[in-house]
């Protein structure tokens, strides 16, 4: 009898913990720092993954701090980021919000703090020692809605950002702040008489691959993202340890395509199931999947040998078959596969013919292939424009991977993007106005699309223009390397990457 009440007790507590903590999201628990005169909170709404904060406290500088808390523990290597916003107008201009890494609870405790101020100043602030002064880095960025901190061994690298810009960065090298510290989400008024709140959405918690890992051997977790194209809200709608990759959305608006070890895999959006789509002998599929306009068909790539790595595409009812029907020859190369043609006669693909990539269509029926690019370097990525009159690709023809598009036909080229960023993968808009793209704000080989990086999702007009970031992202080979748009252009669909 006694050990029956003990187990109900060890339950109850663990029901309790395991509540709270899923009460809070990706956070273990919440608290005031410091002796503050108000008692702060933070509320978390799973509906749209967001944190309201509330907190008094008198500063976060000097040789102490007094803010509201929400915080996990982390050792390692991570990658903090979150859009951040003041709710109302306030009261003091040196409110601050942001990321708080810290050695302890105590106020006094060794610290570094990506932040912005209720006037917008924004700084990356560091305590060295216990009850030591605070000082800090400024940056140029003024008011900014992305704050990120990230963890590199003992160097702190603080990124941020209006949204819709590119990161501006700074750094604090050899801080040596210990292995496993308190991380988490901070605000405070610098009035102890006052409450301020904040927002806090698209929060992420990354804990990146091992800088020695293997590209396509070693991998980690994934997450499968819905980003709101009005609002730039995303929503993690499942998480895999393994790998999941290149998210296609099925016409119905209802459910997500995407593959994992070979496989491919309906997604239910409502449901959060999974179920297997049907291969048959195609069990060596990439990411590169596409469907057909209408929705009827989906063209895969399947290595047919695993050691000669031949990429090899086959298209099949978007039901599932046990023999999908083969389209490209095997003989003669790898191809990738991109893109159906509006009317569902003509896929293009990147072909690897003699250990050159460029870009060409096959018909179905005939299954004859047409070359439409002639370089030396990378062409790839290639999909039609909803009218069918264009086709779109990224080349590195002139250094860095670039985007480009040309007629139907390969006639025209003419390249899109001209910045010192390696872009990959255009994806047109259902109403054919708007280009998502993947960009590497990192140095790469622009012949390569890495796993595992920090990368953005940006948007720009069809014709080309000043592109616009959608989404800070760790992710790369697996983000978004096939049509991910909803059908009505509301969405797009992404995979991120973490350990889980």
């Amino acid at each position: 009898m006694k050990r029956l009440f003990y187990f109900f007790v060890l339950l109850f507590i663990f029901s309790i913990t395991f509540s709270r903590a899923e009460s809070l999201g990706q956070f273990i628990s919440h608290q005031d720092i410091g002796s503050v005169k108000t008692q702060g909170a933070t509320v978390y709404f799973p509906k749209n993954q967001t944190y309201k904060m509330s907190a008094s406290g008198t500063n976060m500088w000097g040789d102490h701090d007094e803010f509201q808390y929400a915080y996990t523990q982390l050792e390692g290597d991570f990658i903090l980021r979150a859009n951040v916003k003041f709710e109302g107008q306030g009261v003091d201009p040196h409110r601050k919000m942001g990321w708080n890494i810290r050695q302890s609870l105590e106020s006094n405790s060794p610290h570094i703090h990506a932040t912005v101020h209720g006037d917008g100043l924004t700084s990356l602030q560091f305590r060295a020692t216990p009850g030591g002064e605070t000082e800090q880095h400024l940056l140029q960025v003024k008011a900014p809605d992305v704050i990120q901190l990230e963890r590199r061994g003992d160097i702190y690298v603080m990124s941020a950002a209006k949204m819709g810009e590119t990161f501006q960065v700074t750094s604090v090298t050899q801080a040596n702040m210990g292995d496993k510290l308190f991380v988490g989400l901070s605000l405070c008024a610098h009035n102890p008489n006052v409450v301020e709140t904040a927002l806090f959405s698209n929060v992420r918690i990354v804990k990146p691959a091992a800088k020695d890992f293997r590209p396509y051997k070693d991998y980690i977790g994934s997450y499968l993202e819905i980003l709101d194209m009005t609002t730039k809200q995303s929503q993690i709608v499942f998480s895999s340890p393994d790998s999941i990759q290149a998210p296609n959305w099925i016409t119905n608006g209802k459910t997500l395509i995407y593959n994992s070890k070979g496989s491919l895999y309906n997604f239910d959006i409502a449901t959060g199931k999974n179920s297997v789509l049907e291969t048959g002998f195609a069990n060596a599929n990439n990411n590169d999947h596409v469907l057909s306009w209408d929705g009827k068909q989906i063209g895969i790539s399947h290595h047919v040998s695993q050691d000669s790595n031949r990429s090899t595409i086959y298209v099949l009812p978007i039901k599932g078959s046990k023999k999908p029907t083969q389209i490209s020859a095997t003989g003669v190369g790898p191809s990738y596969l991109h893109g159906f043609s509006p009317d569902n006669k003509t896929l293009v693909f990147t072909g690897g013919r003699e250990n050159i990539y460029n870009i060409y269509t096959i018909d179905i029926k005939k299954k004859k292939e047409k070359q439409l690019t002639h370089q030396l370097t990378l062409d790839d990525g290639a999909e039609y424009s909803p009218d069918g009159k264009k086709i779109y690709f990224n080349s590195n023809r002139t250094g860095l991977m670039q985007l480009w598009r040309m007629d139907a036909d390969g006639k025209n080229q003419e390249q899109l993007t001209f910045d010192t960023y390696n872009n990959w993968f255009p994806h047109i808009s259902p109403d054919g106005k708007k280009i998502v793209f993947l960009t590497y704000h990192d140095g790469i080989d622009p012949n390569d699309h890495p796993f595992y990086r920090q990368v953005y999702l940006r948007e720009m007009p069809i014709d080309g223009g000043e592109p616009e970031v959608i989404a800070y992202v760790y992710g790369g080979q697996g983000t978004i390397n096939v049509p991910s748009w909803s059908p009505d252009g509301s969405k797009i669909a992404f995979v991120s990457n973490s350990k889980l």
